[in-house]
């Protein structure tokens, strides 16, 4: 169980309860330790939970308390904010409404002056005149990469050389203003990288490819951290 979960956890089953609860019971209830208990009581008091009570006695909670569901510093609203902008800047359209949709839940949980924190932003990021324009389907890609499916492009090189290529699609990366695929390629039985604005079309195949430990996205890192401290 992640810490996050826990700790919520704790906050909801002492609303749940008239009586003063000990750790022992909330060690028990979570199947963790008293120790990880103490812990995790001393950071919820830390961060304004209305908790009472001490060690060896139980602990108990106002039952009006409501648990904020998103908890954010000005610091990491303005990041979240233009990182959605960056994103709706740089990415295709389905990722850009993707950003903009989870910027507004976000929004929608936050209390009002949160919210408005992050209304108010004061960073922004714009599109540029440099952003390559793409022949395929950006989209297609991405989810290609998501259920492992081969595709097969036309790739013309930095020379204006055309070759077909037949790639495991392993993730992508992008150093502004070019997306990069990083892929393990049929043709080369080697890791590679390609631009995407290089691709003049592509089409994703019904062969889907199963992880091997050593033509994954860890690996490829792996192999290019390697070579590069050579």
């Amino acid at each position: 169980m992640r810490r996050a979960d826990r700790l919520f956890r704790i906050v909801e089953y002492l609303k749940a309860r008239r009586n003063a609860v000990t750790a022992s019971e909330l060690g028990q209830e979570l199947e963790v330790g008293v120790r990880t208990i103490y812990r995790d009581i001393a950071d919820l008091k830390a961060s304004g939970v209305p908790l009472t009570g001490e060690a060896g006695v139980g602990y108990l909670i106002n039952p009006d308390y409501v648990v904020r569901p998103l908890l954010f510093d000005d610091e990491e609203l303005e990041a979240l904010a233009l990182g959605a902008q960056m994103v709706q800047s740089w990415a295709d359209p389905a990722m850009a409404l993707a950003a903009r949709k989870t910027l507004d839940k976000i929004t929608a949980v936050l209390p009002d002056d949160l919210g408005e924190s992050i209304r108010q932003a004061t960073s922004f990021s714009y599109p540029s005149p440099s952003k390559p324009t793409l022949q395929i389907d950006f989209t297609s890609l991405r989810r290609a990469i998501r259920t492992q499916h081969v595709v097969e492009i036309s790739y013309v090189d930095g020379v204006g050389a055309e070759t077909i290529r037949k790639l495991r699609p392993l993730g992508l990366t992008f150093v502004a203003p070019i997306w990069f695929l990083a892929s393990w390629c049929e043709l080369r039985r080697d890791f590679r990288n390609f631009r995407i604005d290089r691709m003049q079309w592509m089409e994703v195949l019904d062969e889907v490819f199963v992880s091997e430990n050593d033509k994954t996205l860890e690996a490829m890192y792996r192999k290019n951290e390697k070579e590069f401290r050579q």
